[in-house]
């Protein structure tokens, strides 16, 4: 049975909480809670997130309670709530992740979005839905990420990961690995982009895979993930 889009997605045995907070001209927008307190937290923040990068949207987090850390362009800060609307603009490396350094604070909350876009894999619900829920899975049994899979998912969302600095042209080769290793590899080994069970809107999820001839295969309205 799909999720109900309208109920709180409860991830990492509490860590994470993801609430759909529509925005207008935003193709997602979620509210998003970390706690603080929790040690699955704590275990999830040894390692910051890879850092990425989108080449068609801009995406903007609003902090309302707490603080969090960011990354963009190669320098780090914490924003709070007096920061207003930070912007990470399309094309700029950045990532996020927890910050355990206010006094007395027990969780951070803000709202993460994203610009409206034309192109078919772009940052929105389906992504976010299924990039939690794979997260959520890997993590609850006790198993590393499929680098295939994480870059089948993050091509249907049109993001990237980064790669050092000092390579040439890393955006270019980013997006062909992407592609290539994500979508065609990744769909030809039986890897999919989405899966039923952690998305609301299946057929718009399926319009998405059958773009593509490598995943169009995936586009069933019955499948379940095995």
């Amino acid at each position: 049975m799909p999720p109900d889009p309208n109920k709180p997605v409860i991830a990492f045995n509490g860590a994470i909480t993801t609430q759909l907070t529509p925005l207008p001209h935003r193709s997602f927008a979620y509210t998003v809670t970390f706690a603080l307190t929790s040690p699955h937290l704590h275990a999830l923040a040894r390692q910051k997130p890879p850092l990425h990068f989108h080449p068609y949207q801009d995406e903007y987090i609003t902090v309302t309670e707490g603080l969090l850390g960011i990354e963009c362009a190669g320098v780090e800060r914490v924003i709070g709530v007096a920061d207003g609307e930070v912007r990470f603009k399309k094309g700029k490396h950045h990532r996020l992740f927890p910050h355990f350094g206010g006094e007395g604070d027990k969780k951070t909350v803000f709202v993460l979005s994203g610009e409206e876009s034309k192109e078919v894999f772009q940052l929105d619900t389906v992504f976010f839905q299924n990039w939690y829920g794979y997260q959520d899975q890997f993590v609850r049994e006790g198993k590393g990420p499929s680098l295939v899979q994480v870059m089948s998912m993050f091509d249907a969302g049109a993001s990237y990961l980064s790669l050092p600095p000092w390579v040439p042209f890393g955006r270019t080769l980013s997006r062909m690995a992407g592609i290539v290793l994500g979508r065609w590899i990744g769909g030809l080994l039986g890897y999919q982009p989405f899966y039923k069970e952690w998305t609301s809107d299946w057929d718009l999820a399926c319009r998405k895979m059958e773009t593509s001839w490598f995943q169009r295969r995936f586009s069933a309205r019955g499948l379940k993930r095995e």
